[in-house]
């Protein structure tokens, strides 16, 4: 009787947190496609449901289920889309999964939350058959970080190239130009005169997100785990990164903690929209958060590489990513695939993935489609020549070297590294990278 207790109990907790992420406001972001039915009202409509963490993705999903519907009369699929708050979402999808009730039909997961779907029996749909034909198009490490034991699982959303955005009303006023940052020692040496002409900082620094720490120890042909899945986290060219942030902050004084200490906080977008400093390091991705969230910024940011590290080094690396999956709870497996084929993996898809994202999409046989030089939203922000210089950075990029730990070493790094030497100041960068690297070591 206990047994039978603790069964229900499971189940009805499980679908209790479901429901309730489902009905949460505030985050959430909730569209259904009212034109799913043919048009001559003789098909029904395949329901699916589609879960994300990130807004932005819904309208891209919208229009993909559009298109689709406008191809295949015959059948037609409504798509309910729903956003989430991003802890909420993946904690929520993975009861759902291990429940084997309350899943999507297709779903967003975030590259560093991937593995964690990825451990004993796999709850989610090997994509093999829709990915092998189309794989010699795209860049192939951007599906490898969704497989495992040569199976695909997720289909890549963008290429995901770091780069630096730079204010260019602000260096107007100190009298410098971006294009005069080629390393990261001209960027110490620009940012100066910024905080000293102008009085604004040149670099917020995240201490609750690691999107500026991680590219910067790649462009170091650096990462958290070698090739062979063996921590190095704790190693030098880790650390003197660290080091380098926190001497922005409190050796040059021309680094600043960011407000919120998140780059998807409100604090963070409100501090960047009132100009609060000269640039940011981000992956491009980041751009959609600036159209969206910091409209005053139009025309007055410009998009650059990254510094390197040393002259003639890497000016870029490939940074998170989203692999769009199809659960094992679908309820049309092979419909979900083909429609998810259609929707990310097509020619027409992934010049879509650039119009309405602005991503670096990661079919690479669409790089010369005139479509991707054309006036676009993000054009009319940033300024011409977007993709152009996207494409002058893709061979600076390393691969990244995805492991199961990878979920836990990025929560290590947001909670406990970043917040104990930049924030906090009770650790120096080698004992905090240290103790975080024999925490992964004792798993």
């Amino acid at each position: 009787m206990s047994r039978l207790f603790y069964l229900g109990f499971s189940m009805l907790l499980v679908i209790s947190i479901v429901l309730s992420g489902c009905s949460s406001g505030g985050d959430k972001k909730v569209n259904s496609n009212g034109n799913s039915e043919a048009s001559n009202g003789t098909n029904k409509a395949q329901e699916m449901t589609f879960w994300t963490f990130q807004g932005l993705h819904i309208d891209f999903f919208e229009d993909a289920n559009k298109r689709w519907n406008e191809a295949n009369p015959d059948r037609p699929i409504k798509l309910k889309l729903e956003s989430f708050p991003y802890d909420d979402m993946h904690n929520n999808l993975l009861l759902a999964l291990q429940s084997g009730v309350g899943a999507p039909d297709i779903v967003d997961i975030e590259v560093n939350r991937f593995p964690n779907f990825l451990q004993g029996d796999i709850q989610l749909e090997p994509l093999n058959d829709i990915i092998e034909p189309e794989i010699d198009s795209f860049v192939k490490s951007r599906f490898e970080v969704y497989g495992k034991d040569g199976q695909y699982y997720g289909a890549p959303t963008h290429v995901g190239a770091s780069v630096a955005f730079y204010n260019k009303e602000i260096f107007e006023e100190a009298g410098v130009s971006p294009d005069d940052i080629k390393t990261y020692d001209d960027f110490i040496e620009i940012g100066k005169v910024i905080k000293s002409k102008t009085g604004k900082p040149m670099l917020p620094i995240f201490t609750n997100g690691f999107w500026e720490f991680y590219p910067m120890i790649s462009q170091k042909d650096s990462d958290f785990f070698n090739s062979k899945g063996e921590v190095t986290l704790d190693n030098k060219k880790n650390e003197e990164v660290l080091q380098y942030l926190y001497d922005l902050i409190y050796k040059h004084d021309i680094g600043v903690l960011a407000p919120g200490g998140h780059h998807e906080d409100e604090e963070f977008f409100a501090f960047m929209n009132d100009g609060g400093a000269a640039s940011l390091i981000m992956p491009s991705w980041y751009a959609s958060r600036f159209v969206s969230y910091m409209p005053d910024l139009a025309g007055k940011m410009v998009i650059k590489p990254m510094p390197a590290w040393k002259e003639g080094g890497n000016r870029s690396a490939g940074m998170g990513g989203t692999g769009t999956a199809v659960t094992n709870q679908a309820k049309d497996v092979e419909l979900a695939k083909e429609f998810l084929a259609f929707a990310k993996l097509s020619k027409e898809s992934n010049i879509k993935i650039y119009e309405l994202l602005g991503f670096d999409p990661p079919r690479h046989d669409v790089w010369d489609s005139p479509e991707l030089r054309e006036p676009n939203e993000f054009t009319a922000y940033f300024g011409d020549g977007l993709f152009d210089m996207l494409m002058g950075i893709k061979d600076e990029i390393n691969p990244l070297n995805i492991t199961k730990l990878t979920p836990m070493t990025r929560d290590l790094i947001e909670t406990n590294v970043l917040h104990n030497t930049l924030r906090e100041k009770t650790q120096t960068p080698a004992e905090a990278l240290k103790q975080a690297a024999d925490e992964l070591r004792s798993r």
